[in-house]
Formats: structure tokens, sequence, C-alpha cells
């Protein structure tokens, strides 16, 4: 039986370099040489602390790849990137094409093996062939743009509105260049990590200094203080997006309570993105970055052979270098 390298997690904090069987291939699948994966910042927990939901498990949700084997003989030698939620297409989410809010899902890299493998069968449904001259670093970071794209949509950005950004990592430093793209007049920041909002201007954004104007804000970190300045900076009548993942409570002052009423904010929701004919996130954001109106090249600050994906890991959760995206490359890239 053929083997392959993945990176394989036996249970928290035993992640293994090592040979696996080749993956078998479906009637509704293809196989992939996988190319580049990201390492998301909701992998660290998975691999570290919180575990995924069997053992053991291939992380990675964000990835691209070449189609090795198609029993259709359509896309073989074609450049894809990966839709990684799969539908149960059952529930009456799916029954709407609302999938990112299905009821029973499946998921690659967490549910399932994911992309930190040198192969991996996929569902036909979930590929999107990447336009001419894209990278397979930039057809790996597809799902983070389009996770942006779908959270700044929702803010229904005017031209010449402000949008303060709570968390100056990859998806809040892609959701600022959406928000230019749609219209928007600047882009301000505030983030923890100051090197991080650093690295913001030097792609022509600002730093919240706390006198702006502000129209519209998303909060990208899911903690209590960013969400309260948030509501504090907003202007009168301002929306804002939450799209950060909460890692435990989430609390609110009195005062900042009022904030909402008695300026009568808007707060909406994001998860996930859209994946449907008449609304496609992930399409929108191959053409936008294949087109240059967005540009991921700059947050790929580090890049690991799989093999070293333990180092990569602890690299990240250490925090012994400053570091935006990282990714995982396999095989040869193009």
């Amino acid at each position: 039986m053929k083997k392959m390298n993945c990176a394989n997690l036996h249970g928290i904090g035993d992640l293994r370099y090592e040979l696996a069987e080749f993956p078998s291939c479906g009637e509704d699948e293809v196989i992939l040489q996988l190319k580049c994966c990201g390492i998301c910042g909701s992998d660290l927990p998975r691999v570290f602390s919180k575990g995924t939901y069997h053992f053991p498990t291939v992380p990675g949700h964000e990835f691209a790849g070449t189609v090795f084997f198609d029993p259709k003989g359509e896309l073989t030698g074609k450049g894809v990137a990966v839709f990684p939620l799969l539908p149960c297409f059952e529930c009456e989410s799916c029954k709407k094409e609302q999938y990112a809010t299905c009821e029973g899902y499946d998921y690659y890299g967490s549910r399932r093996d994911g992309g930190m493998s040198e192969y991996l069968a996929v569902k036909r449904w979930n590929l999107l062939v990447m336009p001419e001259g894209l990278s397979y670093r930039e057809g790996a970071m597809c799902e983070p743009v389009s996770v942006a794209r779908h959270a700044v949509r929702k803010l229904g950005i005017r031209p010449g509105e402000t949008l303060l950004i709570s968390g100056a990592g990859p998806i809040g430093l892609i959701a600022g260049q959406w928000a230019k793209a749609m219209g928007g007049a600047q882009v301000f920041y505030f983030d923890i990590d100051a090197r991080k909002v650093a690295f913001a201007k030097t792609l022509g954004f600002a730093e919240y200094s706390g006198g702006e104007e502000i129209s519209c804000a998303l909060e990208g970190t899911g903690c209590s203080e960013p969400l309260s300045k948030c509501l504090e900076a907003l202007s009168p009548g301002g929306r804002m997006v939450l799209m950060g993942n909460p890692s435990g409570e989430v609390a609110l002052s009195q005062n900042h309570y009022w904030h909402i009423l008695r300026k009568e904010l808007t707060l909406l929701g994001t998860w996930n993105s859209s994946f449907r004919p008449e609304e496609n996130d992930w399409k929108e954001s191959l053409a936008a970055m294949a087109e240059g109106r967005i540009n991921v090249k700059p947050l790929v600050t580090h890049a690991y052979p799989l093999e070293q994906c333990g180092e990569a890991f602890e690299m990240m959760r250490e925090k012994t270098e400053f570091y935006l995206k990282v990714m995982l490359t396999m095989n040869e890239e193009k």
C-alpha cells in the first residue's frame, strides 16, 4: 500500500510527522497533491489544549494544491483552493444554501483529516479552480480572505466611512484591505501587540489613538476589553460586526451596554463565509487576489516544510518570533 507523509495529531500536544495510508478516492472526490497549508490561530488550541473531534486527525483547513487524480478526468492537473466546510445538505440552513450555519456539518482539519498532508481526498463540490498566475500560498490564503470579506460585507461600508478593527492579525489586516476596496476612507487598528499595529501601518493603515470619528467597527479578538473599546469608539448610529472567537467569558459593563442603547448601534455576528452561486466569498476572493485588489503576500511571514510542523507550532505557541501567517509547504510549489 502506498504511503504519504502528514502531520498527525494523536492527542492533545501530540503532533507527529509520520507516514499514513495514501487516501482512497470516492466517486464525488478527487485526490489533491497538497502544496501549502496555513496554520490558523484556531489550530493552536486544537493541537495544544482543546483537541480535535477524534484522534488521530490531520489538522489544517487553509490549503491549496494540484488535482493529482480525478476519476472523471476533468480537473487533473488544475490548481485548486478548498472550501473546508462540508454541509449536510439536509437541514433548513442548507436548504437555503446558508452553509455556514449548517446544523450537521463536517470540516476538513478538525472533524476529518485536513491539509497538513502530502495528499488528501477532497469532495469535488468544495473545489475552486485557482486563476492563472496565483501562487499556492495565495490559494491557501483564500480561507482567511473569504472570512474577512464575509465580515466586512456585513458592515455595509459606504464611501468615505472609517473602520476600526480590534486585532491586527492576518484576518484583521485582510479585512482592512477589503474595507478600502469597498470604498472605506481610512482603517484604524489597535492590538495588544504593538508590532502588529506597526506592521499594519506599513500597509497604509493607521493606529487608533482615541480621537478619530469611527463609522464602523470590526471586533476580531473575542475578548471583553477590545469589545468595550470598540463600543466606546463608535459614533452614534455606528455599526459593528463581531468576528473574534471567544476563548472564555465575554462581559460588558453597564456603561458599555449603555453605549449600544444610547448611540443606537447596530451589532451583527459573522461566521465563516458564503459559498453559494449567488454569493460566493471564495470566488470573489480568488479574483481579488489575482487582480491585485487584495495582497496577502506580505502577510505570509514564515514557511516551514511539512516535516518541520512541530517547530512551526512551537514557534507560534511560544511566540519566539514575530509572525503573522505561518505556512506549511509540501511537494513542489509553482
